[in-house]
């Protein structure tokens, strides 16, 4: 019985050697490597005010009709409070917020994908997004965890052609692969989800369940899609090469600056041209749309060289 015994316990210490060398296999992928900030991607920058100074008042009216934002915002029932949050905040100031959901809910609007799976959820989604967007050419992919400055974002591509494949946001570097971070938003271009849906269709370039050991994020799968048809990640930044795509929250950026710039906050913290910013609560987002949107300093005077118009019978602020 002794010498059975020890034969189990062998058995159980060489099993359980076995399942965690496949694990590490099964994580490792020799063509990722972790995350860094050497970033080797180009670089979108919003228009300086100089620039705009060269394009007449009506110029600049009409590329501002011109620019108009599908909003694709992904939402489970299980964080419905952030899910509230965004339908009665940002997404306002889409042009078409539409929200995805992984499955229904009496408590708001959005459309049912019935699917479980995020990245096959995601694909869903920009495919009925691109199938339903009429004249809009810009989308713009969120979490609603996301806050966002939509004018901003139209700022950043008010010169940009959405003709041309733009894949935007904040763009990240993992291994060989350049992707742009979910969780700060990510910009397409029609041009750009015109080739990502058609790649769809070829499941060995783009499959919509992952063969591999290991699983890539939606955005890292996002971009392996994308690089098949020549669209890869930019870094959308304003005229000074700040980002405008934060990951973090305001107060956190803020802490940081105040640890890394003590002489110069302000500056060092984040852009004014800033599009989104990641990690707040519910009642955070409700205070940032305060500052945005209805805080004005009285007697200042607002003619900015640039105004976007909200949509008309929109129930925006």
């Amino acid at each position: 019985m002794l010498s059975e015994g020890g034969s189990f316990m062998k058995g159980v210490i060489m099993g359980s050697l076995f399942c965690l060398a496949l694990s590490f296999l099964g994580s490792f992928n020799p063509s990722i490597k972790p995350e860094t900030e050497d970033h080797h991607h180009h670089h979108v920058k919003a228009p300086s005010k100089d620039e705009l100074k060269h394009f007449t008042d009506s110029q600049i009216q009409e590329l501002s009709n011109q620019v108009r934002v599908y909003c694709i915002i992904m939402v489970q029932p299980k964080n419905l409070v952030y899910w509230a949050t965004a339908v009665d905040t940002w997404s306002k100031h889409c042009d078409n917020p539409v929200f995805y959901t992984s499955e229904s809910s009496k408590a708001l609007e959005a459309v049912d994908l019935n699917e479980k799976d995020d990245w096959a959820r995601l694909r869903k989604a920009l495919k009925h997004a691109y199938e339903n967007a009429g004249d809009l050419r810009w989308f713009f992919v969120a979490q609603p965890t996301t806050f966002a400055i939509i004018e901003n974002l139209k700022y950043l591509v008010l010169t940009r052609d959405p003709s041309e494949p733009f894949y935007l946001g904040k763009a990240m570097k993992s291994g060989e692969l350049e992707y742009v971070a979910y969780d700060s938003g990510i910009v397409l271009s029609y041009e750009a989800l015109k080739r990502l849906v058609h790649v769809f269709q070829e499941e060995d370039k783009c499959p919509e369940r992952g063969r591999a050991l290991w699983k890539l994020s939606e955005d890292k799968q996002l971009a392996v899609c994308l690089k098949y048809k020549g669209v890869f990640a930019e870094n959308g930044e304003d005229a000074h090469g700040k980002g405008l795509f934060n990951s973090k929250t305001v107060d956190s950026l803020i802490k940081d600056s105040m640890r890394d710039n003590p002489n110069n906050v302000v500056q060092g913290c984040c852009s004014d041209v800033a599009v989104t910013f990641n990690g707040m609560s519910p009642n955070q987002m409700q205070v940032m749309m305060y500052g945005v949107y209805r805080l004005r300093p009285y007697g200042h005077d607002f003619h900015d060289s640039l105004v976007f118009y909200p949509p008309e019978d929109s129930d925006n602020d």
